[in-house]
């Protein structure tokens, strides 16, 4: 079957359209500046109890600002390998030695995280992945993952706040609507969210949290949440719709909370891109912060 020409390059012309939509790129505060103290990061294996028969990967970001003399605040980060490259899109060691640096944000342990494995039972096959369940699902469960095995571990070598004001939470996708059911689920424990691209979709019932959030009292929640025109629309929900729900409900309850929508897709560039400015309000207050 032959296609006339007009035909293949209305197809070059729109796909061009799309990836200039989701063209964005790091900003200067997430490139490496001369006279900026570098943190650390070190990675490491972590077996869990909670989500049980899992390993992942787990890497800490410790400033270079840290001392030890008192608690520093925390960022976790939902897949975690993504936010910690240094090429990728947030780059967050270098956007936090920059922020840190600049007094724009406080003395922050990053803490990255990637979702669990479960190894194969036989040599040369793949392990299952667990990420959907321990992301999508609306429980208390991957708040206890972190209250009970990954904060515990990082703090036996690391002064952590106890402050909720001082803790946030943060993902992609999946990662996003993660980060929020932290925060949901353990107000006490950790104040702020940022989600990208989050999926408060129907794959694992993420949809009724704009139904819960203006039935519930507010909670003493922080909430970023960035999305892009052209997102997911599957039968899973519509994912542009879902976080301008979000952003109705949040309205609604009176929440202190922000949504910035792009023009891309389903990918981390946008937020990437506004990762710096997104931190720098998060952050806003944080001298009010007790350690």
């Amino acid at each position: 079957m032959r296609f006339p020409l007009w035909s293949f390059l209305s197809f070059a012309v729109a796909l061009g359209a799309v990836q200039a939509q989701d063209d964005y790129k790091p900003g200067p505060d997430a490139e490496r500046k001369e006279g900026v103290p570098q943190g650390t990061v070190t990675q490491s294996k972590w077996t869990s109890k909670i989500f049980d028969g899992t390993e992942r990967d787990l890497w800490v970001y410790v400033p270079a600002q840290y001392d030890g003399s008192k608690p520093a605040c925390v960022m976790v980060f939902f897949d975690g390998g993504g936010f910690v490259a240094e090429k990728g899109a947030f780059r967050v060691p270098i956007v936090f030695d920059n922020l840190i640096h600049a007094g724009e944000m406080p003395v922050t342990i990053g803490i990255f995280v990637n979702p669990g494995v479960v190894p194969p039972a036989k040599e040369g096959q793949e392990g299952r992945k667990n990420r959907s369940f321990e992301y999508d699902t609306l429980s208390d469960q991957n708040a206890r993952f972190l209250l009970e095995e990954i904060l515990p571990e990082v703090g036996k070598n690391h002064k952590l706040t106890e402050n909720p004001d001082g803790r946030a939470v943060c993902g992609n996708s999946s990662g996003g609507i993660a980060a929020f059911t932290v925060a949901w689920e353990r107000p006490d424990a950790f104040r702020k969210v940022v989600s990208h691209i989050g999926s408060f979709t129907n794959i694992r019932g993420g949809h009724v949290y704009p139904a819960l959030i203006r039935k519930t009292d507010p909670k003493p929640l922080r909430v970023f949440l960035q999305d892009g025109e052209n997102d997911l629309d599957n039968l899973h929900g519509n994912w542009p719709l879902a976080n301008r729900q979000m952003d109705a409900a949040l309205t609604f309850a009176k929440y202190d909370h922000k949504l910035v929508v792009g023009t891309g897709g389903h990918s981390g560039r946008h937020g990437g891109a506004i990762f710096p400015d997104t931190l720098r309000w998060l952050w806003r207050d944080w001298k009010t912060i007790t350690p």
